[in-house]
């Protein structure tokens, strides 16, 4: 009686998870052929669609979370530090180098362009440091939910506020490109959108292995992207204002994602003492990104 409870479970599971990437399917062409209606700016237009395009990794991630309750240590981290790599890359060739190019076609000479780039890398990783500390001083009981309901550890909502957090910057890497016309736009987009798949899952996975339900683990994971569309336009909008915010902007996400891949990602991928599998997936993240940057852009 147990095997068949479980199988008709595993029944159910499997519908909801092929039921989700439908709904999901469904949900991008929608969104795709409401966007073409919307009489946008193309630069706001594209910064919009590189965003969509990243929330649907990280939802498209969290779907297997419906079908599997735990993933081998060793496969998620070395995920970890794929989507390490891929940041890493993403800021040197799709962030600092275009930034200090910006800066040079403004008029300002390359010790002035790199001066104004590592002011704005150290701006971005100072003013996401102060979230950082802002999110860690929670006070657990608004971490961990009540009495009825299954107790998170605060280190694990920690650790997924700290993911959404640095969803943050990523949108606004894509919105600075795309609202500043950068050709790398589209694969920036496309590669941040790739690391934001293994992100997606391992925010629902995590969760669920905490005793979350896999439905509402699935619902937070999938929802854990949305920053990235509202903040890509943004920063598009606000880049189309003025010249002088392209570099600054590019540059102040550059920090922000460093900041986010040296203090939480690198570190959570190494927790489990899986280094050399975290180390060969972000040299393998590193590789794919600076290829997809040159080929794309």
């Amino acid at each position: 009686m147990g095997t068949e409870t479980l199988a008709i479970s595993s029944v159910r599971m499997f519908r909801y998870a092929f039921g989700s990437l439908l709904l999901l399917a469904g949900t991008a062409l929608l969104v795709a052929h409401g966007l073409a209606w919307l009489d946008l700016e193309p630069r706001i237009l594209r910064a919009l669609q590189g965003g969509a395009i990243c929330a649907l990794g990280t939802a498209l991630g969290a779907v297997p979370v419906l079908v599997i309750r735990r993933m081998p240590l060793a496969v998620s981290d070395t995920l970890l530090g794929f989507g390490a790599g891929v940041m890493l890359a993403a800021t040197a060739f799709s962030l600092v180098v275009p930034g200090i190019a910006a800066a040079e076609n403004l008029g300002l000479t390359p010790w002035a362009s790199s001066g104004l780039i590592s002011f704005g890398i150290m701006l971005g990783a100072f003013g996401l440091f102060l979230v950082d500390r802002k999110v860690s001083g929670a006070s657990p009981e608004m971490l961990v939910g009540t009495h009825d309901k299954p107790v998170i550890p605060p280190r694990i909502w920690l650790f997924v506020f700290a993911i959404i957090a640095h969803n943050i910057p990523e949108g606004m890497a894509v919105g600075v490109s795309a609202g500043g016309g950068m050709p790398d736009a589209d694969s920036l987009a496309m590669g941040i959108a790739l690391q934001d798949v293994p992100e997606g899952l391992v925010i629902a996975l995590v969760l669920a292995g905490a005793g979350m339900s896999r439905v509402k683990a699935f619902l937070i994971g999938a929802a854990s992207g949305l920053v990235e569309p509202v903040f890509a336009v943004l920063c598009a909008w606000l880049v189309s204002l003025a010249e002088m915010l392209l570099p600054l902007g590019l540059a102040l996400a550059a920090g922000a994602m460093l900041l986010v891949v040296t203090h939480e990602v690198i570190p959570e991928s190494r927790r489990n003492g899986h280094d050399k599998l975290a180390s060969l997936g972000l040299c393998i993240g590193f590789c794919l990104m600076m290829a997809m940057d040159t080929a794309l852009g």
